[in-house]
């Protein structure tokens, strides 16, 4: 009887609601019960994982989707155990957003948005992605409101997800394993264009981070004002670091330019003075 005393003592009394000791050990064995569950469930994603039965960007939003809906479910039922109705809660929060939403209709917008790309799964976790201002990172978290990426620079940046919806976005990881990058190359007149593509294509079977299939070719481009211009064209897999890449192929133009006696020049213009 002391016992039951005891878990039937009220600790917070209101109109709406009661909550006893009992109500609340009730509370507690609900949020470890629920946070062990997934926990599990998370291992037992790890585990397909590493079993390759999913990718890791499938599987993340599966889980995502999975541990927000049951933390829905798990609410609701935790406001019943106290005893508060939800019927009342939810007219109180509808008059509450009623007058607050203008604040929260950009924090709507994101959470909307987060779930859009969840389902849709049109980002991924390792996804290489280009931002509509010209940033490339990896995404390394996808959050109901926000995902964080990663830049080339290493610095993590926190973006909206309604921005990812909204917003024109290129997910590089969404194409063929094999991407096409080109550079641009300027030659003096007067140059042997033959002996500019074959030093150019030479570059390009060298690099090892550069695919022989499709095989990388050379466009004569234009007859510029100042040089003969070509675009060397190559296949790559390694999307997130082709800058770096470029770079290689440019030092090395440049020093088969030199040992071949091919010209790149500098704008110049010829100036005749009129007596």
């Amino acid at each position: 009887m002391d016992l039951e005393r005891i878990l039937d003592y009220p600790l917070i009394t209101s109109q709406s609601m009661t909550l006893t000791i009992y109500n609340l050990l009730i509370v507690l064995v609900i949020i470890l019960a629920t946070v062990f569950t997934l926990r599990f469930v998370k291992v037992i994603f790890k585990r397909l994982i590493a079993k390759r039965a999913l990718d890791q960007g499938t599987s993340w939003s599966i889980f995502l989707i999975i541990k927000y809906f049951i933390w829905v479910i798990i609410i609701i039922v935790i406001l019943d155990t106290l005893g508060l109705k939800v019927s009342i809660l939810l007219a109180s929060v509808a008059a509450l957003l009623v007058g607050v939403g203008l604040g929260l209709q950009q924090l709507f917008n994101d959470l909307a948005s987060g779930i859009i790309i969840l389902i849709e799964r049109s980002l991924k976790i390792g996804d290489v992605i280009q931002l509509d201002d010209g940033t490339v990172g990896h995404a390394i978290s996808i959050g109901l409101r926000t995902s964080m990426i990663k830049s080339r620079d290493d610095i993590i940046m926190i973006i909206p997800n309604s921005k990812l919806v909204n917003n024109k976005i290129i997910n590089w990881s969404h194409m063929e394993k094999n991407t096409r990058f080109n550079i641009d190359v300027g030659v003096a007149y007067g140059s042997d264009v033959k002996l500019v593509e074959k030093a150019l294509l030479s570059c390009a079977t060298k690099h090892k981070k550069i695919s022989s299939k499709p095989a990388p070719f050379v466009r004569f481009l234009n007859f510029g004002d100042f040089s003969l211009d070509f675009q060397l064209f190559f296949w790559s897999a390694e999307t997130f670091e082709v800058e770096n890449l470029k770079s290689d192929l440019r030092f090395s133009i440049n020093q088969e330019f030199i040992n071949h006696g091919i010209q790149i020049p500098f704008p110049q213009r010829d100036v005749h003075i009129k007596r």
